[in-house]
């Protein structure tokens, strides 16, 4: 399995970054590997710091579950069945901007996005990926 190159992990990040100027809200951006690894981050000016943290988790938390970060949200609620997840593992993130990246069916890395509302999050990781395929 081939993971995501630097390269590639620059293409996805200034494709995001391309995205959160289009919409006007200043965003964190991460991307990691397959092992959750950071191979690219950039904060654009006066993008919320405590997402810094938080686009990372979203990346790490789709690299851990295999699934955008957006699925978890409802699995997380109380009464369900995985209510506490984002207690686990460090603090995963069950809210939208976390995007997993595959390649010929393998997980090779996957963006984390935050600063904005949450559709605003996912709109730009969605671009970050898209650039990747």
């Amino acid at each position: 399995m081939n993971g995501l190159t630097l390269a590639e992990a620059q293409k996805a990040l200034a494709a995001g970054l391309a995205k959160a100027d289009e919409i006007g809200v200043p965003m964190n951006v991460a991307v990691v590997d397959a092992g959750g690894h950071l191979l690219a981050f950039a904060r654009q000016d006066r993008a919320i710091r405590a997402s810094i943290d938080i686009s990372q988790r979203k990346a790490v938390t789709a690299i851990l579950m295999n699934l955008p970060t957006a699925a978890l949200a409802p699995l997380v609620q109380p009464g369900q069945e995985l209510y506490g997840l984002e207690q686990t593992a460090g603090g995963m993130i069950a809210f939208g901007g976390g995007i997993p990246v595959h390649r010929d069916g393998e997980l090779v890395g996957a963006v984390g996005v935050s600063a904005g509302s949450v559709e605003q999050d996912v709109s730009v990781a969605e671009a970050a990926v898209a650039a990747l395929t």
